[in-house]
This record gives structure tokens, C-alpha cells and sequence, in this order.
């Protein structure tokens, strides 16, 4: 007998047509799909999900994150939630706890690590595309600036916090939507901003944005884009840099040094 729980949590889960079959006769996806249930009907205080959504299609895994945020939302319950996927971290959770090869490198809420990461191998996880991370040095030119090539030295804006000095090794971080094309009339020219020339490399449209892989003055660096307009590869573009966002790394702790 199924109790009434029972076909909420198969709703849910998409599982009412599958309630009568055997565990054989399920694909992989529905076999994850009957677990999660499982787990929804006991109503437990503390569910553990471990990557539970890795065997859906892409449609029905987006669907399910909003399931499970909706979920938690209802009954309020906690919930530990493994993943690698840094999309199902930023939508679902509340505190993210970031760990590699079983060390915690840092815990918040997900704007606080995307806004805020503390070292680069956070930098570069959370985002997508991921963040840009360039080998780079601290040089002092009329003021110190980050050098990334022969040709390409960016000004460092002042901050109180800063732990940058002259000839030091560093990684600059730099996320795509604050690497964009210039326009004479742009709005976010300022002080914090800084304009140098581009090539494209790469094109990949994804419709509402497009991703271009850039050769910086010899940096290469991906920059985001409107994403109908049309580019082409070797086309020569002047990209802005937004440096209110700028992070610095030291190369050789990975820490946050700006």
C-alpha cells in the first residue's frame, strides 16, 4: 500500500508512472530520483545528498534544484549537499563550505565567496565560466601596477587592506563581466577602470551572452559580451577593465593579497 506522503514525494520526483516497477527495470536517473524519496518521506531532521542530482539530464537537473530549494523551504529541515557542480552550490545553499583534498578553504554565503574569495583555487572555482587567473608581478611604474605582459601593465587601485609590494610574484583575478568591450559613451569609464586592446582567439556564443577568449596585449583573458552581436576570430577589439573587482593572489600561498 502507498501512502499519501508516499505519491507527494513521487511527485515531486517525477516517479508517479514508476511507483509498480521493480528496482531493475529503472534507469540510473530514476534510481537517484526513488533514493531522494526515500529520503523526503521520512522527513528526517538532516538530510545528506550526495551529488544527487550527477545522473540527470540537464532539464529535469534544473528542475530538481528548484525542487529541493522548495523543499528545504517547506520543512525547513537541514541539509548537507555535496556537489563539484559550483552552479548547484551558488542556487542552493545558504553557507557553502569550499573544501579541497579534505581541508576547508573557505565558508559563506554564496556572494560572499563569489564577491570575496579568499585564495585562487576559490577564485577560479566558483563562477562560470571561472574566473580569470593570470601569473603576474608587482611592479612600481609612477605607482605600483600589476604587470601581466611586455605590454601589458595595469594600474592597482588604492585599498587600505592591500599586502602587494614591488618585484612580488602574484596571480591576477579578473571575472569575465568586468572584462567587456569599450564604447566612447560607456558609463562605467572612471577612475577604477582601465582600456587596453584585444584580440579575439576564441568565439563561444551561448545566446544571451557571448564568451570571448582574448589576447590581451599578451595576457589571455576571457571576456563576456551581448550576446547577439557577432565577432569574428583575429577581430582587434578595445576591451574595458573594471578594477573596482580586481583581486591579487601571491603565487605562491594562493592567498588573497588585495
Amino acid at each position: 500500500m502507498i501512502c499519501n506522503s508516499n505519491f507527494k514525494a513521487a511527485a515531486i520526483l517525477e516517479l508517479n508512472d514508476y511507483l509498480y516497477r521493480k528496482p531493475h527495470e529503472l534507469s540510473g536517473g530514476q534510481r537517484q530520483r526513488v533514493a531522494m524519496g526515500r529520503a523526503i518521506v521520512r522527513r528526517p531532521a538532516v538530510y545528506l545528498f550526495d551529488e544527487p542530482l550527477s545522473n540527470l539530464d540537464a532539464k529535469l537537473r534544473t528542475q530538481m534544484r528548484l525542487e529541493i530549494k522548495q523543499l528545504h523551504q517547506q520543512v525547513q529541515n537541514t541539509i548537507i549537499y555535496v556537489t563539484h557542480d559550483q552552479v548547484e552550490a551558488m542556487t542552493l545553499a545558504d553557507r557553502i563550505v569550499v573544501m579541497r583534498n579534505g581541508y576547508i578553504e573557505q565558508v559563506g554565503s554564496p556572494m560572499e565567496i563569489f564577491q570575496n574569495p579568499a585564495n585562487a583555487f576559490v577564485a577560479g572555482f566558483m563562477g562560470s565560466p571561472p574566473m580569470n587567473l593570470h601569473a603576474a608581478s608587482i611592479v612600481h611604474d609612477g605607482g605600483l601596477k600589476i604587470k601581466l605582459s611586455d605590454q601589458l601593465e595595469i594600474p592597482i587601485p588604492e585599498k587600505e587592506t592591500s599586502q602587494i609590494k614591488e618585484g612580488q610574484e602574484v596571480i591576477l583575478g579578473l571575472r569575465t563581466e568586468d572584462l567587456f568591450i569599450a564604447h566612447a559613451d560607456d558609463e562605467n569609464k572612471g577612475e577604477l577602470t582601465f582600456t587596453a586592446e584585444g584580440r579575439v582567439q576564441i568565439v563561444d556564443p551561448l545566446g544571451n551572452e557571448t564568451n570571448l577568449h582574448m589576447d590581451v596585449q599578451g595576457a589571455n583573458l576571457i571576456a563576456r559580451a551581448e550576446g547577439r552581436r557577432q565577432f569574428s576570430v583575429g577581430e582587434q577589439l578595445q576591451m574595458t577593465l573594471d578594477l573596482t573587482h580586481l583581486h591579487i593572489f601571491d603565487a605562491e600561498s594562493e592567498k588573497s593579497v588585495y
